[in-house]
């Protein structure tokens, strides 16, 4: 693997239908808290709520570091996030080489090309988001990489990374540094933030209908190989203000009576409620078209419906580019469903208050194999104004709040293959997107290649859409993949409050098989309609 083939992995959608072979495997490194323990002996989960997640390192090192990251090659850390890095130094020792390819104050590792005074200059590959730090530079590693942070270091840290089978041959990191790895970089830089040209090309079949109110109705069909490269859908002319909520999408392969994909229009291009303007690599929304490039091969063709449980007829329009994809049969399908909390075969009560899984909720829970790209997340979380003003901003501010409303401090933990213990353990909501400290205001809205927090109310109070899209730091799966993220607040709280979850994942799965989601009711879909 060359420098620049690792660099394409980074925007390429089409290798997301690849079928996993053995030894690929992902996951994320954090400081989150170690009292978060599996106890084999009893088969239990110990202090799973446990949430002083800046502390947690795998160990100590003789000179007083500790150890953020260490894993076996080959393999490639993709993402690197921190809340608050600072001036002790990251040092990263790659293979058996006894001194650091990286040793750099932590907070420059995100703001600096290693050895120059001007700031870094790669803003959709390093950025700041709403306080969180990000850097999407890979690092690629042969047979070993380790990370360890100085005193001083900072506070949070995630490490997000994939290793690929034995034989694999990565690139040198210090490619990154040559004249060819820093002009890949910047063209890397370049088609990023052109993200939403990518489809500009492509043939498109136009398709524009009617669909009346409680009907399921076919907008396109096709029959033979191929591939959906891209779905536009255009806003115009739709009636009533949560038109994009209660009407659902469904996608079909390959003549399966079960859609792959079926959940509301604002949900599956990345916003709820309704239409709030973002753009990411994968989905993209403003005021004329939302755009969604995910690649969606099928072998023997596929069917596309509408519902409305509108009580007014919507028109829609779309646009679809179909192009040929060559062996189908060997890719994996796109999936994608809306959910509010399914918990499947699981024992609800390990999941309840006092549960020994609890506060775990549900992201997606599905049988291999396969690869997991990512999510949308729609929180409605909504109390009463309090009577007692705070000291400052709207609630105050860590211990000094007039009302505890933050609905985030929620660690996302990915268990792959029937793993006990996650190989992904986050640090907190807000973390796994991309932002920080999220808990205070004020609350910036943002968007990125790989993240977006489009809806926020100024006071938190009321609607929230995140995404967050796992491209090249995808986690491929070859059993199972159960995926969770931490829902501290009940769906009632408080003084009749609400708190309510929705998800969207996003993921690819083998051809003939399906996942176990119900139909979305519409009653499900009604409570979100709170102002």
């Amino acid at each position: 693997m060359t420098y620049r083939e690792l660099l394409g992995k980074m925007d390429n959608l089409q290798d997301l239908a690849i079928l996993p072979n053995e030894g690929e495997s992902g996951g994320c490194m954090s400081s989150y808290d170690r009292a978060s323990q599996y106890d084999a002996a009893s088969d239990r989960y110990l202090h799973w709520d446990a949430n002083e997640d800046g502390s947690g390192y795998i160990r100590k090192t003789e000179n007083g570091n500790i150890v953020a990251f260490e894993c076996d090659g080959p393999g490639c850390i993709f993402r690197t996030w921190s809340a608050l890095p600072k001036d002790g130094h990251i040092q990263i020792f790659i293979d058996q080489i006894t001194l650091p390819v990286v040793d750099v104050p932590f907070k420059d590792f995100f703001e600096k090309q290693e050895g120059d005074i001007p700031p870094l200059n790669l803003s959709e590959l390093s950025m700041n988001l709403s306080r969180g730090r990000n850097c999407f530079i890979p690092i690629p590693f042969q047979k070993y990489c380790r990370i360890e942070l100085a005193p001083d270091w900072g506070a949070y840290y995630h490490f997000t990374y994939l290793r690929y089978p034995v034989g694999t041959q990565m690139p040198a990191y210090t490619e990154r540094f040559t004249r060819d790895g820093m002009i890949a970089l910047a063209e890397l830089d370049r088609r990023l933030y052109d993200r939403e040209s990518a489809c500009n090309d492509l043939p498109f079949i136009k398709v524009r209908d009617v669909v009346n109110s409680g009907e399921e109705k076919m907008i396109h069909s096709s029959m033979g190989p191929g591939a959906i490269a891209c779905l536009r859908f255009y806003p115009d002319g739709l009636v009533g203000k949560r038109a994009l909520s209660h009407m659902l999408i469904k996608l079909y392969w390959d003549g399966e009576v079960k859609p792959s994909v079926e959940a509301p229009i604002d949900s599956f291009f990345g916003s709820a409620p309704g239409m709030h303007p973002f753009s990411c690599l994968p989905l993209s929304m403003n005021r004329c078209v939302f755009e969604c490039r995910f690649f969606m091969p099928y072998q023997y063709g596929v069917r596309f419906t509408l519902v409305n449980y509108n009580q007014d007829s919507q028109p829609v329009h779309f646009e679809i580019a179909q192009v040929p994809c060559a062996h189908a049969e060997s890719l994996l399908r796109f999936h994608a469903k809306w959910h509010n909390g399914y918990y499947g075969r699981l024992s609800p009560a390990d999941f309840a208050p006092n549960g020994q899984r609890w506060p775990d909720w549900p992201i997606l829970l599905v049988n291999g194999p396969g690869r997991f790209c990512g999510v949308h997340l729609h929180i409605y979380n909504s109390w009463n104004k309090p009577k007692q003003d705070a000291p400052d901003w709207w609630y105050g501010k860590w211990d000094k709040k007039n009302v505890d409303w933050w609905w985030g401090e929620g660690d996302e933990k990915f268990f792959i293959d029937n793993e006990k213990f996650p190989s992904s353990f986050g640090t907190g909501s807000e973390d796994y997107i991309g932002y920080a400290w999220a808990a205070e205001p004020p609350f910036a809205r943002f968007q990125s290649p790989f993240s977006c927090l489009n809806a926020m109310p100024i006071d938190g109070n009321g609607h929230t859409s995140v995404c967050r899209f796992q491209i090249a730091d995808h986690i491929p799966f070859l059993k199972r993949f159960e995926g969770y993220i931490e829902k501290y607040k009940e769906n009632v709280w408080g003084d009749d409050n609400r708190c309510l979850y929705a998800a969207l994942p996003y993921w690819y799965q083998a051809a003939n098989t399906t996942d176990d989601y119900p139909a979305i009711r519409p009653d499900d879909l009604r409570l979100f309609d709170g102002e």
